[in-house]
């Protein structure tokens, strides 16, 4: 398949089919398709609502057309499926969305076709799972009739340095020659190059060990955090001491959400569990990281009780609801486990985060954002999310938000201030 008769569909347009459809065409034909007509409609008129992709990337895309029309991809030859793998109540994985566009796919797929998978999804879902989907309803066969590729995406949501073409792509194809294929087209349009995985199965299992990895990593210092609370010592205080040592790994604590870190060790211990294996440190990391929201919030209370603090009539703030900072990424976000737990206790809680969409938050949460900071209003102030907006506030204008005749907490969740800052100004800390 030459370039010259390479048209591209790409399956959904979120923080990772979008940046992808732009890249691809400003070299080649390609088709974003959504089931979103709202999201069809915003791109059309240039406007990205996840701010992965500027207006004028947008317009430099001259080979790119959008559609909620299935019609539209019917002869398009590589069909790329970008769409969310999130888990359910249970921590199980959720293919639904996964499964629905592979039926897309498979109702216009057509001899010598070529599906490549960028999913996040556990060693042998493509191949399990995706394939005998397109096979039934194509009516076509797998590697004879038209072939797959996975590549899993690695966009990091809100990062402008670190994007989909400087971020080197692992790709992988069903047979040799479509390996191959893969990996050439991948290439053409990522600058810092390609990994060809030895299969598919391979560059499933790199994907999702990757956030696993961190995962723990971020448990090892949160359970850090746990035992030096105790202990009496500030863990960033200890964190920066042992970075000193040149082959020290500076994670540092937090809650753990998003569509990414959060949800990807649940598809790797999924499989798991699957072919008779019980997963022990992982799924440690996962408690530990899962239960800090919690633990944040019953911290502060207890320091808010200590300050004499009413909790049943108090008022708490709570400074960002987007799972990462500069991002308006809302999906799997920890703050809400850290403001139901603090709702438990009948506290009043406002919610103030700017890079939020206020329609989506109260849709998917029932939380109405506040506009800003009222003087004189809140009890307690709990930095969660480290947008550069709160990082640039200075912590006089929190405490001017604070009520004046009490001694408030600051939750500084993301150590934005030095403890010496926020006790001079009235303040009792708190941080991870």
């Amino acid at each position: 398949m030459n370039k010259e008769n390479k048209k591209i569909a790409i399956i959904g347009l979120g923080y990772v089919g979008l940046p992808l459809a732009v890249e691809f065409g400003k070299f080649y034909d390609v088709v974003g398709f959504d089931i979103n007509q709202k999201r069809i409609d915003e791109l059309i008129k240039g406007e990205d609502r996840t701010l992965e992709v500027s207006p004028d990337e947008l317009k430099k895309a001259i080979n790119l057309e959008f559609t909620s029309d299935i019609q539209a991809i019917a002869d398009c030859n590589i069909y790329i499926v970008t769409v969310p793998t999130p888990i359910d109540l249970a921590n199980r994985p959720n293919l639904t969305p996964l499964v629905k566009a592979s039926e897309t796919v498979g109702k216009v797929l057509k001899a010598n076709d070529i599906v490549i998978y960028e999913s996040t999804v556990y060693p042998g879902a493509t191949e399990e799972v995706c394939v005998p989907v397109l096979e039934k309803v194509a009516g076509l066969k797998f590697n004879h009739d038209f072939y797959c590729g996975y590549s899993p995406e690695r966009i990091n949501p809100g990062d402008k340095v670190n994007t989909l073409v400087t971020i080197k792509k692992i790709t992988s194809g069903s047979t040799p020659e479509i390996a191959e294929e893969v990996d050439q087209l991948y290439n053409s349009i990522v600058k810092a190059g390609t990994f060809k995985a030895t299969s598919i199965k391979v560059a499933e299992a790199a994907k999702v060990i990757e956030n696993s990895q961190r995962d723990l990593n971020i448990a090892f210092v949160n359970e850090l955090s746990l035992i030096f609370e105790r202990i009496g010592i500030d863990t960033l205080d200890v964190l920066e001491a042992a970075a000193s040592k040149w082959n020290f790994l500076p994670f540092r604590p937090g809650m753990v959400g998003g569509h990414c870190i959060g949800v990807d060790p649940y598809y790797l211990t999924h499989k798991a569990e699957e072919v008779g294996y019980n997963p022990q440190v992982i799924l440690a990391g996962r408690r530990i990281n899962d239960n800090m929201a919690k633990y944040a919030a019953r911290t502060i209370i207890k320091r808010m009780v200590k300050n004499g603090i009413e909790i049943s009539q108090s008022n708490v703030t709570v400074m960002g609801i987007t799972f990462k900072e500069n991002c308006p990424d809302i999906r799997n976000s920890k703050v809400i486990d850290l403001i139901h737990e603090l709702k438990d206790w009948n506290i009043n809680v406002s919610v103030y985060d700017p890079w939020a969409d206020k329609e989506e938050v109260q849709k998917e949460y029932g939380i109405a954002l506040i506009d800003k900071l009222e003087d004189g209003t809140s009890d307690t102030v709990i930095l969660a999310v480290n947008h550069s907006d709160f990082r640039d506030l200075p912590i006089s204008q929190l405490r001017n938000h604070c009520k004046p005749n009490i001694t408030p907490v600051l939750g500084d969740l993301k150590g934005i201030y030095k403890i010496n800052e926020v006790n001079s100004h009235g303040f009792t800390g708190f941080r991870f």
